[in-house]
């Protein structure tokens, strides 16, 4: 077997064997095929597309490219939940506790944060003394134990995807449905949960900016999940204005304690309990959305989801008082008042723009080695459709630095957009893919 007559093969427009996705996909990740074939054929791809068997082989195989996290000793249906990512979206935070409180393990690994603000393993670090640096053993056990676990993401967790991400990043070939899918669902089944339910965003500050885009790939996603075996479900969520009211990271932990606590934003509390119904389905819990979404409900009413988080946090090294007292963690030294300059209503608020205020405030990072400052961020007071009065708080910038805050208030004023008439509500939840 030739990588030139792959490469040709997929150049001229034809199905790819499983047998040659594999030999690619090896041979890449040992060195011995180099980066200029695979990007020729990465190019080929994005032109020629691939079918959806051959998504599923190009998926398999990287997801069998390095470790295949073994959770057999983990007792019950393992539910994992994976987001696309967006602004503000702290949601593993409440969710995990939810869920394992009703009696579903939630053995997740998770990674830190490249841009708008920190990944979840950042804002766990809010949590004085959290450790998410676990061996698979004390990963087990602690879920058997409590019914939670969050690790870092291992090296040899699909490292051809890590290589083929790399290079597609500098050969414009990210932007292709069964690429951007394989990437997404090699991880998830490489980490080895019996079921995945997935929180595809669309918006501004989202990676699909377009719905019709979110569908698709939500769309493949459950289709590679259903061909692996794997009981699967997507949720298209809004992401044209940040989640809740926080942005940043000890922020969007505070918000989350306070949704525990059955005090979050309204939009939080929608999407936690409708990921939540689908892991309560996916874990055979109930068959009904409704129940499912009282039991979630339930555990909030009786403390129960709380005090789950508590006793996570505390089995990972973390302060566990910080979840009772959330004044333990990390403050900015500035608060700083964003004021409407006009009457009228939030028409909308550029998402994004909203997550690199938080970037610059020193809430996210460049690179991977970058340093972040887990205090900083911002609290919204006002969202799309609320009414404003000119001098009304339009948002809390939390800073430990002045000029840093002054750029971020300029940067949110230009992102805010205050009209004269009510604009049109967004649904929250556009779809759901089952």
């Amino acid at each position: 077997m030739r990588m030139y007559d792959i490469i040709m093969k997929k150049r001229n427009g034809a199905e790819l064997t499983e047998e040659e996705i594999q030999y690619f996909i090896e041979g890449y990740t040992k060195g011995e095929v180099p980066d200029y074939q695979v990007s020729a054929l990465m190019m080929a791809i994005f032109f020629r597309k691939m079918t959806q068997r051959e998504t599923l082989s190009l998926t398999m195989a990287m997801a069998h490219s390095g470790d295949m996290l073994d959770l057999s000793a983990i007792h019950g249906v393992k539910v994992d939940k994976h987001s696309t990512g967006g602004v503000g979206d702290k949601t593993s935070l409440a969710l995990a506790p939810m869920v394992a409180a009703c009696g579903i393990p939630v053995a997740k690994m998770s990674g830190r944060g490249l841009g708008h603000t920190g990944g979840t393993i950042d804002k766990l670090e809010s949590f004085p003394g959290f450790s998410t640096a676990l061996t698979r053993q004390r990963f087990i056990d602690n879920v058997n134990r409590i019914g939670i676990a969050i690790m870092g993401q291992t090296a040899d967790l699909a490292p051809a995807d890590k290589k083929l991400y790399a290079l597609r990043d500098v050969t414009a070939t990210v932007d292709n449905m069964s690429l951007i899918a394989s990437s997404i669902m090699s991880k998830k089944l490489a980490a080895g949960a019996d079921a995945i339910v997935l929180d595809v965003k669309t918006g501004s500050g989202a990676f699909m900016k377009a719905e019709a885009d979110a569908r698709a790939l939500a769309e493949e996603m459950v289709q590679i999940g259903r061909n692996a075996g794997r009981k699967t479900y997507a949720v298209i969520s809004d992401m044209d204005q940040p989640l809740g009211l926080a942005v940043g990271n000890a922020l969007e932990v505070k918000e989350a304690v306070a949704t525990l606590r059955g005090e979050g934003p309204e939009d939080f509390m929608e999407l936690c309990l409708t990921l939540g119904s689908l892991m309560l389905i996916a874990g055979g819990k109930t068959d009904s959305a409704e129940e499912a979404r009282q039991m979630l409900k339930g555990v909030i009413a009786d403390g129960s989801a709380l005090n789950r988080l508590a006793v996570f946090v505390e089995a990972q090294g973390g302060d566990r008082r910080a979840v009772y007292d959330t004044e333990l963690l990390p403050k900015a030294e500035i608060l700083h008042p964003i004021l409407a300059p006009a009457d009228g209503f939030i028409d909308h608020i550029i998402c994004d723009e909203v997550g690199i205020c938080s970037l610059l405030l020193g809430g996210g990072r460049e690179t991977l080695h970058s340093g972040i400052d887990l205090s900083v961020g911002l609290v919204l007071c006002k969202k799309a459709g609320d009414a404003v009065r000119k001098g009304d708080i339009l948002a809390v910038i939390h800073a430990n630095d002045e000029k840093k805050a002054q750029e971020a208030q300029k940067r949110y004023l230009a992102a805010c957009r205050i009209t004269q008439a009510p604009p049109e509500k967004r649904p929250l939840i556009k779809a759901i893919i089952d």
